[in-house]
Order: structure tokens, then C-alpha cells, then sequence
């Protein structure tokens, strides 16, 4: 398995820093994370400058936030800056994140993904071009000179972030790369991801593997066992929080979590919603143990997985302790 790291290092200028020691360290790809206080374009240019080899990536960027030719336009820019090393990963978010953080409108979030990758791909293939011109459902552009001068490439790998079965057919007929969020489980990849990918490939035509598995998995690596777990527990119990994602959950029988977070979420106990988590689920979900035992944790998603992208919790977690877990992860990870 490729290895890729989540760039979680505390501010932008930490995480150029974070990303040209995981280069160092010999890691494939380094991942940009977006949020309502951060965005990705801005940290993956300055790394296009400050490393060499290592890929590039939107893991993930706000796919309906921005209109379709300004994520087309940024994702050249850093290919081109780059040498060719960009990976566009976009993701639909929740409803509540795009008309409340954003104020942007939010329906059919599949179908819309769907049709933004088939533009995309468009435009990447458009820039050497004079003009351009897509009438879709949901996006309809016209631009009577159209031309990138610089592009380093005509196909820029796009990828699509997904939980449930949607998103998954969306990724599985038009990605390259699914990004599995970091609550599924192995067994929810297993036997809902991968079953559903093949059969949207089968039936959009492509071969079979077209689109890639790339899981966030939750990484949490202690001398203290017991401290690594309760910081994963944290952060999953954080996101069992969202309701779209109960699904994971209820797949497991375990719907009580779900609304042991739920109601957790109410004063933002995160306390309570780490109690919550099982220690059976956290070991489904994360790498989460002392540093000796981590590659043969790695190695329960062999199989599963071409690439993972490994990602410190935070959630509850000291910014102490999310640096030494991050150094740790470099430390044993490096190849």
C-alpha cells in the first residue's frame, strides 16, 4: 500500500512544515484538509514549492463551494507548480456545513458530484484549447476563449470522498480514487464500499478497480496503549455526532452509539461521546496502540486499500499531544 499523510499539523505554515517532513520520511502523498476556518489551494502551492517528489493532495476540498472552473483553474495551477504531482479530491459535505458555513445551496449531492467530476475532466482536457462549452443538470458554463497555458497535464486525477451508497455509485462510474471517511470500518469497506464500487464501474463501463479505495485512517500511536485509544475514541465519537453517518453504525448493530453521541453533542461533551465508543469498533475503525504494534495494525488493511492516508485525531486531544503523535507516525512510517 501506498502511504498518505493528512496534513493536521496545527496552522498553514505547521503544516508546509508537516508536509516537507513526510516527504523526508518517505511518504507518497500528503493530504489538505478543508474546514470552515481553513482551505486546501493555498497550503498544497506552497508545498508545491517546498518538496520535490512527493504527490499532492485535496483530501478533501468542498466540492459546491466554489464554481467547477476555479477548482479546474487551482488544480492546474498546483499540477503545474508541481511538475504533474496534483490530485483533486472533493467531497460533498453535509447540508448543514454547505448552507450554514457557506451559505451555499445543497440537493442531490450525488448526482451533482457525479456531473462535476464528468466537467472537470472537461475543462482539464479543454486547456489546450480555444473554447468551451457544457450544458449539464446542475452546471452549465460557456467560455468563448478558453486556453491554460502551462498545464502540465490533460488528466489531473480526481477523487471524490463518500460514506454511503450514493457517493460511492458517484466515485465507483466517474473517480479515480474514492476517499473513505475516517469512521468507516474495515468491514463497512469490505462489504458495502468495494461491492458497490465494482458494480457502479461495471455498469458506467469502466474496468473494474477504475476507481481506487482510499480510506482516511485514523491514526493514534502512544508508549501509553490506553492514551492512544481513549484520542481515537475522541475523534470517532466526535463524528458519530452527524446523523448521515449512523448508517456505519447501525450496519454494526450498534444504533445506541449513534445517540449516546447525539445526545453527547447537546454540551459538547466530548468526553462522553469517547465513552461511548467501543473498544471492538475503535480497532474496525484505527490504528490505535504503542508504536511496536502499528505496521501490523497497517497490515489489517492490506487487501482493502491501494493507498490510506493516515490522520492524527484531534478532537479532545492536547496540540502537545497531536504533535507527538504526529512525530511518531513519521518516525515509524518512514521508509
Amino acid at each position: 500500500m501506498d502511504l498518505g499523510l493528512v496534513l493536521t499539523g496545527g496552522g498553514t505554515r505547521g503544516n508546509v512544515d508537516l508536509g516537507v517532513r513526510a516527504e523526508a520520511a518517505g511518504f507518497d502523498a500528503v493530504y489538505a484538509c478543508e474546514f470552515f476556518n481553513q482551505q486546501t489551494f493555498p497550503l498544497l502551492g506552497a508545498l508545491a514549492q517546498a518538496t520535490e517528489r512527493i504527490r499532492l493532495g485535496t483530501g478533501i476540498a468542498s466540492a459546491f463551494v466554489r464554481s467547477p472552473l476555479t477548482h479546474a483553474t487551482a488544480a492546474m495551477d498546483i499540477d503545474e507548480l508541481s511538475g504533474g504531482r496534483m490530485i483533486l479530491g472533493l467531497g460533498s459535505g453535509t447540508r448543514r456545513m454547505n448552507q450554514e458555513w457557506f451559505g451555499v445551496p445543497f440537493s442531490k449531492p450525488a448526482a451533482r458530484s457525479q456531473e462535476l467530476l464528468v466537467l472537470l475532466r472537461k475543462l482539464f482536457q479543454a486547456a489546450g484549447g480555444l473554447g468551451f462549452k457544457f450544458e449539464g443538470e446542475f452546471y452549465n458554463l460557456k467560455i468563448p476563449v478558453y486556453t491554460r497555458p502551462g498545464a502540465a497535464r490533460e488528466e489531473i486525477p480526481l477523487w471524490l470522498a463518500a460514506v454511503n451508497r450514493g457517493m460511492m455509485r458517484a466515485a465507483g462510474s466517474e473517480a479515480e480514487g474514492m476517499v473513505g471517511h475516517p469512521i468507516a470500518t474495515r468491514r463497512w469497506h469490505r462489504e458495502v464500499t468495494l461491492p458497490t464500487l465494482r458494480e457502479a464501474e461495471e455498469k458506467a463501463g469502466r474496468p473494474s478497480g477504475a476507481c481506487r479505495l482510499v480510506p482516511y485512517v485514523m491514526t493514534s500511536l502512544a508508549d501509553d496503549r490506553d492514551q492512544a485509544i481513549r484520542d481515537a475514541k475522541g475523534q470517532i465519537g466526535f463524528y458519530f455526532t452527524v446523523s448521515v453517518y449512523r448508517t456505519i453504525l447501525e450496519y454494526h448493530g450498534l444504533p445506541e452509539v449513534a445517540d449516546a453521541c447525539r445526545t453527547a453533542l447537546a454540551t459538547f461533551d466530548t468526553k462522553a461521546m469517547a465513552e461511548a465508543i467501543p473498544d471492538a469498533l475503535v480497532d474496525e475503525i484505527a490504528i490505535a496502540c504503542t508504536p511496536d504494534e502499528a505496521h501490523d495494525r497497517l497490515a489489517q488493511w492490506d487487501g482493502l486499500a491501494d493507498e490510506v492516508m493516515l490522520y492524527a485525531p484531534q478532537i479532545g486531544v492536547a496540540p502537545g499531544r497531536v504533535r507527538s503523535n504526529l512525530d511518531t507516525i513519521l518516525d515509524v512510517f518512514k521508509r
